[in-house]
């Protein structure tokens, strides 16, 4: 006979989203634990009236009944089973009812899952999953050609590859430049439906008289130059993902739509009368604060919460300079055949600059350095002009710490050390040290965790 702490624990999933409802139940089984799901709060209360359940978790917002008279509800039916509501922050009077009401605790949207997890794991003690909940991480496996050595970038693409799996809308948030179209098709790849098309549209680069047309399609005659019929960019990415970038930009007429399609799948073309039908992915991107547009009126709040299933913040370059010199070689290679490396000079005013235009203002930076570096060594000059005045302007040794010097000789030795192939002797010779001086340095380099042999 099995302990209490080897029974697996039995966890009800409400909530009429089915993005978010696949997303917490795929999520929780990945946990070990039995799941069950249910579309709306008379579906949930049907399970509860028949199924052994240990806890629940519901949302508050839901079209008929709501998770507040749901709870209400299945209070009457298990008066002693825990149960977790999940609802937006902008309606957190929602939890505070739903507290009063008996619920164990709440979780804010867009849903934490490391969050979830301790939640659940708390409300259910002993009755645990039906393995170790605390299993080691696989190490992060990425594509060839996605850098990602900061530990802030790490943790993005580790929730992305997390996700990917599951199913639910994703919204990306970040700086222009950031990578967010990079992580969408990592998204995508990753997914079940990564044998299916990947479309992608900038909401910002199309101008609004054309953008619904470009989603939805046209039928032939629908306004003055439509003299075929069209496809949309929605018919286009049935059965795989599409990734809108710049969603805050989407007019509030379009947003409607949109939300129209989130919510059944189902669209018209200009012009048309017939409904069609999509089964897309989507995955958005903004560099705007979302919150702050939908307070100002310009987008819609309730299609921000059901866009903002899974939020995953990309850091701007500035944050993550550990990925600054990995992403120069990576683009020096792409330009340049391989055949260009980066001398000392230009390793140390790489970390050096702010790059408000993150990895896209580098990419452009390493593409212009390759053209200009006729001999293969692309040295400072052969950056672009607004590089080379904005570090000319820095006041390095006044304004950089210690601390941050130090980062800066360790990124710049570690990465000749790797352009000379691990040779200590010709590494020593282009730093303009002595080789004992470098063997020092490599060794408190080795110490505090850096790879420093081949």
């Amino acid at each position: 006979m099995r302990s209490d702490a080897q029974v697996t624990a039995s966890i009800l999933v409400v909530d009429d989203d089915p993005g978010q409802r696949r997303l917490l139940a795929g999520f929780l089984e990945q946990q070990g634990y039995t799941v069950h799901a249910a579309a709306s709060g008379a579906e949930a209360l049907a399970i509860l009236e028949g199924t052994p359940v240990d806890l629940v978790v519901s949302d508050v917002r839901m079209p008929g009944m709501s998770g507040i008279e749901f709870l209400r509800r299945a209070r009457t039916l298990r008066a002693v089973v825990p149960v977790i509501m999940v609802t937006a922050f902008a309606h957190i009077r929602d939890a505070v009812q739903a507290i009063r009401d008996g619920a164990l605790n709440y979780l804010e949207k867009p849903i934490d899952l490391d969050e979830l997890r301790d939640v659940v794991q708390g409300a259910l003690g002993s009755r645990g999953a039906s393995r170790p909940a605390a299993e080691p991480e696989p190490p992060l496996q990425l594509p060839e050609g996605l850098i990602a050595e900061s530990p802030a970038m790490r943790d993005a693409l580790r929730e992305a590859t997390l996700v990917a799996a599951f199913d639910s809308r994703v919204l990306l948030l970040g700086e222009s430049g950031t990578g967010k179209e990079v992580v969408a098709r990592l998204i995508h790849g990753l997914s079940p439906r990564s044998r299916g098309p990947m479309v992608c549209v900038n909401c910002a680069a199309i101008p609004e008289a054309l953008l619904e047309s470009e989603l939805f399609g046209h039928e032939r005659g629908a306004f003055t130059g439509a003299v075929d019929a069209r496809k949309g960019r929605f018919e286009e990415a049935d059965g795989g993902s599409m990734f809108l970038d710049e969603v805050s930009e989407m007019p509030p007429a379009l947003q409607a739509k949109l939300l129209r399609v989130i919510q059944d799948g189902t669209f018209q073309r200009l012009g048309a009368n017939r409904e069609r039908h999509a089964d897309v992915r989507l995955i958005a991107a903004t560099n705007r604060d979302l919150e702050e547009e939908v307070v100002a009126g310009r987008f819609r709040e309730d299609l921000f919460y059901r866009l903002n299933v899974i939020e995953i913040r990309l850091p701007p370059l500035r944050e993550r300079p550990a990925d600054i010199l990995p992403l120069a070689n990576l683009f020096a290679a792409r330009y340049g055949g391989g055949r260009h490396r980066l001398s000392p000079a230009v390793a140390a005013s790489l970390a050096l600059h702010s790059w408000p235009g993150n990895v896209r203002e580098l990419q452009n930076a390493m593409e212009r350095a390759v053209l200009m570096a006729r001999g293969g060594v692309i040295l400072p000059e052969h950056l672009p002009r607004r590089i080379q005045d904005a570090l000319g302007a820095a006041a390095v040794p006044h304004e950089l710490s210690s601390g941050r010097l130090q980062d800066l000789e360790d990124l710049v030795i570690l990465q000749t050390l790797r352009e000379h192939r691990f040779n200590r002797t010709e590494t020593a010779r282009a730093l303009g040290i002595s080789r004992r001086a470098l063997i020092y340095k490599l060794r408190r380099l080795e110490e505090a965790g850096h790879s420093v042999n081949p």
